[in-house]
């Protein structure tokens, strides 16, 4: 069994309908359970800034699929909600990412393959990703440094 904090994030349309039907999608998955959601933000773009706010959150489950078959299970969510990739970072109906994976013991998985990098590689530093994922697992720490004092340092920047 993984537990797994998949970002959410929308600017295409109607952003929480993607956002709630991919989460009730995810629900209904046999080999997923325990979803839960992190409150939904609104967020300024981060990389390509030319295009529409965000809704962001976390989601947090478990799940006995391994993390490609995960991803494969959340890009085939984002085809649903008709996902195009067109410019990198950009405009997008419905965006979701593997940020941390834990495997049953509660450590941290990593990967780093042409597929998936997990931990997400830019989560760190990105507030619209460690806001939610606060909410859902605030006592998580990341080489040596909570996530309360990342968000600290992130809001002096």
């Amino acid at each position: 069994m993984y537990t797994y904090y998949i970002s959410v994030g929308s600017n295409i349309g109607d952003k929480r309908g993607y956002i709630n039907s991919a989460f009730h999608l995810l629900q209904g998955h046999e080999a997923v359970s325990e979803v839960i959601s992190s409150s939904l933000i609104e967020t300024e773009p981060w990389g390509y800034t030319d295009q529409a706010s965000f809704i962001n959150g976390m989601w947090s489950c478990k799940s006995t699929l391994n993390p490609h078959e995960m991803l494969s299970v959340l890009q085939s969510l984002e085809q649903e909600a008709g996902r195009e990739r067109l410019i990198h970072w950009g405009p997008r109906t419905l965006d979701l990412d593997i940020i941390l994976a834990f495997d049953e013991a509660g450590s941290m998985i990593s990967i780093c393959d042409e597929i998936l990098t997990v931990p997400h590689p830019y989560f760190w530093d990105r507030t619209f990703v460690l806001e939610p994922l606060h909410e859902l697992l605030p006592t998580f720490t990341y080489k040596g440094v909570t996530i309360s004092e990342r968000l600290a340092t992130l809001s002096l920047t």
